[in-house]
């Protein structure tokens, strides 16, 4: 436990001393809220009359809205009922925000991120260094599983499959970024110019684990509302809660710039750093 410990300690030193290098401002935001993000299967757990946050990106782009351009947050998040090698109801995200980038932008950030990372902890200097392949959503589910989920989705052979079949393939000795996905499966991502069945929106693969999530933000409050409006139906279809909606949030969308951002589980990247099998090596007082 002690040097797993000394491990997160240097992760936490070596993340900050980056951010801070490249003017980030770190940023605290409300761990309890009334509105949680409508999401299809993210569920928030309940705190009183509040919930518990499933991440802090509402909050941070409000802060967008504000004048905020680059921002980051070590923040403690819960999701319910999650719970296995890889999830934890209670974990550790890395959040940041910058304006002025796309989801293109995003990935150079998580690049030279790892690449600041790799100083510290020699298993990741490979990763670092070495080349990145970036897929389309559409690429590798035409070769993995024989089909084309942007041109005729699927929801639920999209989840099978995914885990089936195109996880299990991709390659795990070095970083595999999926791009491009489904417009159906982003809810806060921004559309490709010309193409409404697309979004900007990318997922980051270390070992074959999942590690970050990233996209353009969403900044039109029209649309964000009908999406967050849909969920909720879907969610209701589904005997899910149905969440208030934030409409601070939406009036801060009619003012903020455009802009990318990152979610990175920590946890999990302290796991792959370590060399752990599962999260009950990184976690010292899971439930």
């Amino acid at each position: 436990m002690i040097e797993t410990l000394k491990a997160r300690n240097a992760l936490m030193q070596r993340i900050r001393a980056f951010f801070h290098s490249e003017g980030f401002i770190e940023v605290e935001t409300p761990i309890r809220f009334k509105t949680p993000c409508m999401e299809l299967h993210i569920d928030a757990e309940p705190s009183g009359d509040h919930y518990l946050r499933t991440s802090p990106e509402l909050y941070h782009k409000k802060m967008l809205a504000r004048g905020a351009e680059k921002i980051f947050e070590v923040a403690k998040c819960f999701r319910q009922g999650e719970r296995g090698d890889l999830h934890n109801p209670e974990y550790t995200m890395l959040e940041w925000y910058r304006t002025g980038g796309d989801y293109m932008t995003a990935l150079a950030d998580t690049q030279n991120l790892l690449s600041a990372v790799g100083r510290v902890f020699a298993g990741v200097i490979a990763w670092a260094s070495g080349d990145w392949w970036v897929f389309t959503v559409a690429e590798v589910f035409e070769k993995h599983a024989g089909w084309n989920p942007v041109e005729d989705f699927d929801a639920d052979r999209f989840d099978f499959d995914l885990i089936e079949k195109v996880e299990p393939a991709l390659p795990k000795d070095c970083p595999v970024v999926l791009k491009d996905y489904p417009a159906e499966l982003c809810a806060l991502a921004r559309l490709k110019p010309g193409n409404p069945k697309v979004a900007e929106r990318w997922e980051l693969y270390l070992n074959g684990i999942e590690i970050a999530n990233a996209y353009s933000e969403l900044t039109d409050p029209v649309e964000q509302r009908a999406r967050f409006e849909k969920w909720g139906e879907q969610r209701r279809a589904l005997g899910k809660e149905v969440y208030e909606l934030d409409e601070e949030f939406f009036q801060a969308l009619e003012t903020m710039p455009e802009a990318c951002g990152v979610a990175l589980g920590l946890d999990r990247l302290l796991m792959i750093l370590t060399g752990a099998k599962s999260l009950d090596a990184v976690l010292p007082f899971r439930d």
